[in-house]
């Protein structure tokens, strides 16, 4: 019998959208290696991240929520107009603190090989970077979160040597990662491959984009640059797996592969000025948002030891829980400081539920969509069994949706519905108080309602 423990690959793609995968749906884009993975273990339709990257990366990487860690957003918490923001946010924290246990700390105190490759996002250097944070191996990782000099060399990453001219990201990284899992196949590895892409900028090899520009459009989606971005990065989860095989170390090799947030799409029908790339209907908004297209994500499982293939799931599930499901997979006891999520194994295995009934979003700052409009106000959300509560803090006003009918959040049913929207509005002040979230309540004194679009 094989005792050893799991190796552990993480596959993280940025921005792209549930709908943006064959498996989720999507008969524009073409994701055959994606699909394959996700036939072969389990598939989550109720998958969720944050609203944008660094809360969901610093939230995966610690199994905590976002007031545990202090990141909410990108950069500043007063992004856009200040004459438009009516309420002083809370500070927003750009590193995540070094008290807060990463996945990789705790496997490598437990003898695992950790490897990081691609964007981090959440530091930088020795003390805050990768490889300050429990990885034996630092490639591409940096603070910035997008490529600065974008996806061909050369590509001005100070952790990662320039390759030749033109060379494309997604595959020199991917030649990395091959090279991680070569070196380490004789012993338990955890492999965290943060794709830069699909985040923009939207560049692609020529010759994708030619076939995509030849292609038909699709239910919405019709961009060929995006869609030859999400196919060199299916080609790299191909890669990936059949690494996996060649070794024969498939078999005991968790793999998962989830996105950040919501893709960039849904916000010409919320009349944003953001440009769509992509479309994520029936989900209403996208990336930066707390409707479901910007925080439901795609999201699959391999695990031939553990997962029958084939299989789904739709309860609801949040980044938060992969430290904890990793770190049972592992044999690896959980921090003294429980995390806020919980372990997916009795959902993988089919053997149990979850204990928890609800998720949370907090997110108290100002994010613009580039045109002066806002693509989120402060506010919060939940999801507790089949509803959805949006709780704004800038008018105290609530949207309450029931998603299994509703699953694009158009009929408010708070009106219609006043003690439900009040049992749960309940319920999240209640974690709020618990977490220590905070909320703005402070008059920005640059606000000017004449000049301010409404609410």
């Amino acid at each position: 019998m094989n005792t050893r423990k799991p190796n552990i690959v993480m596959l993280l793609i940025d921005d792209l959208g549930w709908k943006d995968v064959g498996f989720m749906g999507s008969t524009y884009y073409e994701t055959p290696h994606m699909d394959r993975l996700a036939a072969d273990g389990m598939t989550f339709g109720s998958a969720y991240a944050c609203p944008n990257c660094a809360p969901s990366r610093a939230s995966l990487m610690t199994g905590l929520y976002s007031p545990r860690h202090g990141i909410y957003t990108v950069g500043s918490a007063e992004r856009g107009p200040a004459h438009k923001r009516k309420l002083i946010p809370p500070a927003n924290r750009g590193i995540l603190g070094v008290e807060h246990a990463t996945i990789a700390e705790r496997l490598k105190a437990a003898g695992y090989a950790c490897g990081h490759i691609g964007k981090w996002h959440l530091g930088e250097g020795p003390a805050t970077g990768p490889e300050g944070r429990g990885f034996d191996l630092n490639v591409g990782g940096i603070h910035k979160g997008q490529p600065p000099a974008g996806y061909f060399s050369p590509f001005h990453i100070a952790t990662l040597p320039d390759g030749p001219e033109n060379e494309y990201l997604t595959d020199r990284l991917t030649n990395e990662a091959l090279r991680f899992i070569d070196d380490h196949a004789e012993q338990p590895f955890f492999l965290y491959f943060a794709h830069y892409a699909v985040h923009k900028p939207l560049q692609a090899k020529p010759e994708m984009i030619a076939k995509y520009e030849r292609k038909e459009a699709s239910q919405g989606q019709d961009n060929p640059v995006y869609a030859a971005m999400i196919e060199s990065t299916d080609d790299s989860v191909g890669r990936i797996v059949g690494k996996l095989d060649q070794l024969g170390l498939a078999d005991h090799t968790i793999v998962l592969l989830v996105s950040d947030n919501g893709g960039l799409g849904g916000y010409g029908a919320e009349g944003l000025g953001a440009h769509d790339v992509t479309s994520q209907l029936p989900l209403r908004g996208g990336k930066g948002m707390l409707y479901e297209g910007g925080i439901r994500v795609p999201m699959a499982v391999k695990w031939p030891q553990r997962i029958e293939p084939g299989t789904t799931c739709d309860t609801p599930v949040m980044v938060i829980d992969f430290l904890p499901t990793i770190l049972e997979a592992a044999g690896v006891s959980e921090p003294a400081a429980p995390a806020d999520g919980e372990s997916l194994l009795p959902l993988l295995e089919q053997n149990g539920g979850l204990a928890r009934d609800t998720l949370f979003w907090h997110f108290p700052v100002y994010l613009e969509d580039g045109a002066g409009n806002w693509r989120t106000r402060p506010g919060a959300a939940l999801r507790h069994g089949d509803w959805k509560l949006i709780e704004w803090f800038e008018t105290g006003c609530l949207e309450l949706y029931r998603l299994t009918d509703d699953i694009g959040e158009r009929h408010n049913l708070a009106g219609e519905l006043p003690d439900l929207a009040r049992e749960l509005h309940e319920r999240m002040q209640r974690w709020r108080e618990a977490v220590h979230a905070p909320v703005p309540t402070e008059w920005n004194p640059a606000y000017a309602p004449e000049s301010a679009d409404s609410i």
